[in-house]
Order: structure tokens, then sequence, then C-alpha cells
């Protein structure tokens, strides 16, 4: 799960577990809540790693970034250190969480603000970033045209946009020939609706999108957008590269 939920999520859980971590090492985890899944933690220490120990789609994502990069959902800033301390590039780190950006602040980030994606105006980036399943802040497969188009206002002449997701038809059983069967009257099955918590407060439920290769290769094309698959991970995820034609 990536680091940006919801601004639907009023309870800042995320700032809360990073600052505990940050200031008083306690590495009491984030529960995530869902109808459709059992109870699954995030073990905050993780969104603190290195280059070293980040999978290898995040890796090839930051070696891929160049030039001025917005890193949407930054978390506890893990990418946009490397960005900033190891590349040398102009980093603005975004995030929706105020307690995270204010350790961002501390782990030394020049540019770190308190904003959600779709509120920036006037701006242009070389790179945008959007890891940890990036697709997940489009929330529903009707958003896509909406994103690639508000996306397009934020990229500068011969930006890119550097996307990962997961394509959940695993969870489904495949037929005698290999493929799978989805009810094409039911929502799409990358959309999936979470909560999570951290010691006993809970956020409201937001929307989150799961979104195969292919509906992101047909949503860029019909929006005038390039899409690249880049790498290919050990668990049906995928990084991508989308630029606009």
């Amino acid at each position: 799960m990536k680091k940006q939920v919801s601004s639907k999520a009023t309870i800042d859980v995320f700032g809360k577990a990073i600052s505990a971590y940050y200031l008083e090492k306690d590495e009491t985890p984030i529960l995530v809540h869902s109808l459709d899944f059992d109870d699954d933690e995030i073990l905050v220490p993780y969104l603190f790693r290195d280059f070293k120990d980040m999978p290898p789609l995040e890796q090839a994502a930051l070696e891929k970034a160049s030039g001025r990069i917005l890193d949407v959902g930054c978390g506890a800033g893990s990418h946009s250190l490397f960005l900033q301390n190891v590349k040398k590039l102009e980093v603005t780190a975004i995030d929706i969480s105020e307690g995270a950006l204010e350790i961002c602040k501390a782990r030394g980030i020049k540019d770190a603000r308190n904003i959600d994606y779709f509120d920036l105006k006037d701006e242009k980036f070389d790179t945008i970033l959007l890891l940890m399943n990036g697709t997940g802040i489009i929330e529903k497969l009707e958003n896509l045209d909406r994103f690639f188009q508000y996306s397009k206002t934020l990229l500068s002449k011969d930006g890119q946009i550097l996307i990962d997701s997961s394509d959940l038809s695993y969870l489904f059983d495949p037929d005698e020939d290999g493929g799978i069967w989805i009810d094409p009257d039911a929502p799409y099955y990358g959309e999936l609706e979470f909560s999570i918590s951290y010691k006993g407060e809970r956020s409201s439920e937001f929307n989150w999108l799961y979104l195969d290769y292919n509906s992101l290769a047909l949503a860029a094309e019909g929006n005038d957008f390039s899409c690249e698959l880049v790498k290919k991970g050990e668990h049906f995820d995928y990084l991508a590269v989308l630029k606009p034609l």
C-alpha cells in the first residue's frame, strides 16, 4: 500500500506512526483493514528504508527519475532523500499527512509540503513519482481520464510519470484454459476500500485503486500519453513510465 491514502482519512495515522518511530523508536505497526481481506500490517521502520533495502521496482524508478521531481505521497521521505542527497536533484515532496511532513523536514527534505496531489497549481515538474501502488490515489477506474488530464498540466515539456501498481487478477481462480471469469456488471476488481488504524485510532474508509497494466496503457492511449512497461515485480506488480504525446 502506498504512503498517501486519501483526504477522507481524517485521522493522521501515518503522521502519528512515523513521528513515534522517528522520535521514540516506537515500532507499533499501522493496521490496514478491508472487507475483502484479512487485516494487514504496515511496518513503520520500512518507511525509513535506504535505497539498498528498497524493492527493485522502486530502485528502477529512482534511477530513472530526472530533472525537477514531484514525490507524491512521500511518507517518511525515503525516496525524496535519495533523489535530493544522492542524485542531487531538486525535489518537492508532498503528502496529505501533516505529521509525516514534519518528519520529512526534520530528516532534511528542503521542499516538503502538506498538500493533496490534485490541489497543486501553476507548477511544472520533469518527473512525477507515484510509488508504493501509485495508482491508488486515482481511487476509481472512472477517474483515470481526470488523472491523466490533470497530470498533464503539471508536466514540463518531455516530462514523465513513473508509476507502479499491481494486477489483482491473480486473486481469481483460473478456468481450464488459464483465463479468469470476471462479472462484467461488477465494479472493477482493483477498486478496493480500506481504513487504517494506529494504537486504537482508526481512519474513515477510503477508496484505493490497484490497476492492471493493460488498463493503464489503454487509458494512457485515450488521453494522448505513451505508456511503457519498465519492469515487472515478483508479486504481480509493475513499474510504468507515462509521457504526454
